[in-house]
Formats: structure tokens, sequence, C-alpha cells
């Protein structure tokens, strides 16, 4: 008994070296990050000044919305901070699949077709382009095709080329990971695709999903060359405050077409309250340069000491970010369940949860989600979650600072070293 738990102290003991030392060794990178914090910073403030926020605008409407101050002023600020020409804001836009959706279904008709440039999309959108509803893309008469990165995970403009068309409407990209083992894409690559479509299919709308990805570089996408971009409020852009809802941004009239289908023709921007939400929304903006920064963070920490035990990671602790996600590969159900379960030890709301895998709306496989939030299911906060399928990845997001992450890392560096000494 002694001798099991002398050798438990030592491998504490040695966790904690390891979380120090990545304290140390990450501190350049930190720095970099922090560049970006400043000017994204720069950027959010200025917003806020030249389209005059006032207090009275923090004070919401209800009913119908008519000359909602509040969401008049929350879309003009979205608008300058990810750098388009106009934005829809609304607290009753369920998630970023549901922004995306309503882009993809105001935008597309029967006989156009939709090509998505950067791999497979995430399970739940995936879900609204193919699968069975009547309301479904395919079902609609949309053709779809995705062309995969290559296997260095850059856009591959050859296999772009061959499968665009003159009916291709949308070139859509996604700039997270999600549930797929490949990096993050940054502003680079829609750069890149902007300058593609430019070139090769002048018609075609440029589309990204940046969910993940606000504030993680200091260019958005629309100052890459998109026509828009969507994502959603309980992410980074909500600052951990916002209690629900998504963002639409881009080209004005895009955005107007946009809006008929958020409310309905004729109503377009004009209607719907905000409903309590503007402080925290505008405030989690405000906010949200500095957290996405500490997550980030974080999460290089994270990387250091997960790669230190031996773990494959994406991205590396030396590669710069380009969402604010962090993958594990486990290889294992149960240390997929295992890790997820530390992490809602180490959260402030609902610690001693235990996660189950179990069915999702919108997911083919079970999920297991680690999620003691203070909004339901923000990962904007600390989350742990993922598919249970190979390669039995976990998939790390946001954080409120690197501290707090730095606290959880020992309960899930203990699971991981253990795995590791029975392997």
């Amino acid at each position: 008994m002694q001798q099991a738990l002398d050798r438990r102290q030592a491998r504490d003991d040695a966790i904690e070296a390891l979380i120090k030392e990545g304290w140390e060794k990450l501190r350049p990178a930190w720095e970099r990050l922090y560049a970006i914090e400043t000017a994204n910073q720069r950027r959010v403030i200025e917003a806020f000044q030249q389209c005059g926020v006032r207090s009275f605008h923090l004070q919401s409407g209800t009913g119908y919305g008519y000359d909602d101050p509040a969401r008049e002023i929350t879309e003009a600020v979205y608008a300058s901070v990810f750098q388009g020409e106009a934005a829809i804001v609304r607290p009753q836009i369920a998630s970023g699949t549901h922004a995306l959706w309503i882009c993809l279904d105001a935008l597309l008709r029967d006989g156009d077709h939709l090509l998505m440039v950067s791999g497979p999309p995430y399970d739940t959108l995936r879900h609204a382009i193919t699968g069975p509803s009547p309301h479904s893309l395919r079902n609609k008469g949309v053709a779809y095709s995705e062309a995969p990165l290559t296997p260095d995970g850059r856009l591959d403009f050859d296999a772009i080329g061959r499968l665009v068309t003159p009916k291709t409407r949308i070139l859509f990209l996604q700039r997270s990971k999600g549930y797929m083992w490949r990096p993050g894409l940054g502003a680079e690559a829609v750069e890149a695709l902007a300058a593609w479509r430019d070139r090769h299919a002048p018609g075609a709308i440029v589309m990204v999903d940046n969910c993940y990805g606000e504030f993680v570089e200091e260019r958005e996408p629309c100052a890459a060359g998109a026509d828009l971009a969507a994502g959603s409020l309980i992410k980074n852009p909500g600052g951990t405050l916002a209690p629900a809802g998504g963002y639409i941004v881009g080209r004005g009239e895009l955005i107007e077409v946009i809006a008929e289908r958020v409310t309905a023709p004729g109503l377009g921007l004009h209607v719907g309250p905000t409903l309590g939400t503007a402080r925290s929304v505008l405030q989690g903006l405000f906010l949200a340069p500095h957290l996405v920064a500490e997550a980030l963070a974080g999460l290089l920490l994270a990387s250091y000491t997960m790669e230190a035990l031996g773990y494959e990671v994406t991205p590396r602790h030396v590669e710069p970010p380009r969402d604010s996600v962090l993958a594990v590969r486990l290889g294992d159900p149960e240390l997929l369940l295992a890790f997820c379960r530390s992490v809602q030890a180490a959260s402030p709301v609902d610690s001693d949860a235990r996660p189950e895998p179990g069915p999702l709306p919108g997911y083919e496989h079970q999920v297991v989600m680690a999620a003691g939030t203070f909004v339901q299911g923000a990962s904007s906060e600390f989350t742990a979650d993922g598919p249970v399928r190979p390669p039995f990845a976990a998939f790390l997001q946001g954080g409120i600072s690197r501290v707090q992450i730095s606290l959880a890392l020992p309960r899930i560096l203990r699971v991981l070293a253990a795995h590791r000494a029975e392997g």
C-alpha cells in the first residue's frame, strides 16, 4: 500500500513539475498571443466608440422589437468588429449550426451547387445538408460536393477545381476542425480561397464557418476576402457572458436576403427583440479578445504537457493556433470517457456529474460531453467532448483563463499518465 502511495505521489510531483516547466517554456508563445489580443481589443473598443454605444443601448426590447436600439447597435458593432458591411445578431439563433443553416437555406435554390472546400463539415451541419429531413438541402434539390484537404491540412485547389461547376453558388470553408483530425484553418486559407474564386469562379460566394475562430488571429474572415461568416455567441465572441444566440456578418446585399429568412419576407432586419440579452452580449464581446487569448494560452499549456506524456495533439504547442480547440488522440473509448470525466470534475458547475456517451440531435455517433459551465454547453468556457468513434479523440475547447486550465490539468494528466503506465 505504501509503495502504491509513494508511486502516486511521485507521479503527482512529476505532473506538477511538468506544468511548471510548461509555464516557463511557453512564455514566448504567450507573448505572441497577447500581441494578437491587443490588436483585437483595440478593434473592439474602436467599434464601440465609432458606433456610439450608450448606456441606454443596454436596455433590451420586447414584443416585435420595432426600432430596438439594442439590436441595432449590437449589429452595427458586430459588423465593424468582424470587418463586414452588415450583421445579424440575434438571441433567437439557437446555435452556430442554426446560423450557418439560415445562410445556406436563404441563398441556395433548386439546382444550385454547394461545395465544401475543407473536407466534411461538422456532424450537425452535415445532417442539415444531406440528411433525410425534407428540409435538408439535398431534398430541396441542392447539389453538394466535398473537396478533401491535402495530407498536411491545406486547401486542395486541384480538387476544388475539379469539383466546381458553373452552378456552384457557395464555396464553404469550415475554420475549426470540428470532430475531424485536422488543423484549423486561418485567415491565410480564406484569403487564398477568395483569390482562387476571383480567378476561377467569380460568381460564387465565399462563406466561412467561423465557430471557434473568432479573435484567434488579427483578421476575421471578411477582412481576408470572405463574403459571409457566421458563428455562435456561446463560443468565442460571447465572452462567456452571452446566454444564447448566433451571428452572421458579411456583404450588405447578402445580409438583407438572409435577414428575410431569419424573420420573414418584408420584415428582414426590422423586427426581433433582444429580450434582455443586450448587456451580456455587448459586454461579452468587449471581453472576448482577452478571454480567447487566455483560453489559447491555457490550451497551449495543455498541448505541451500532453505531448510530453506521449499523446498526439493538434495543434502542437509549437504551432500557431487557428481555432480555440485542442484535439487529443486517445485511441481508446474508455480513456476518452475518463478524460471527459476528469474535465467535468475540474469544473465549477456540476463537478460531481459523470458524463456518459449518449445520442445527441444531429450527430451520427454517440457523443460524450463534459461541460460544467455557467451557460449550458458554452464552449467559450472550458469544455471537452468527443464522438465515440476512432480515433477516440477528445476535443478541449475554450476556458475562462489559462489559470483555470492549469488548475484542471493535474486531474486530466493523472488520467493520461495512469493509462500510459498501464499500457
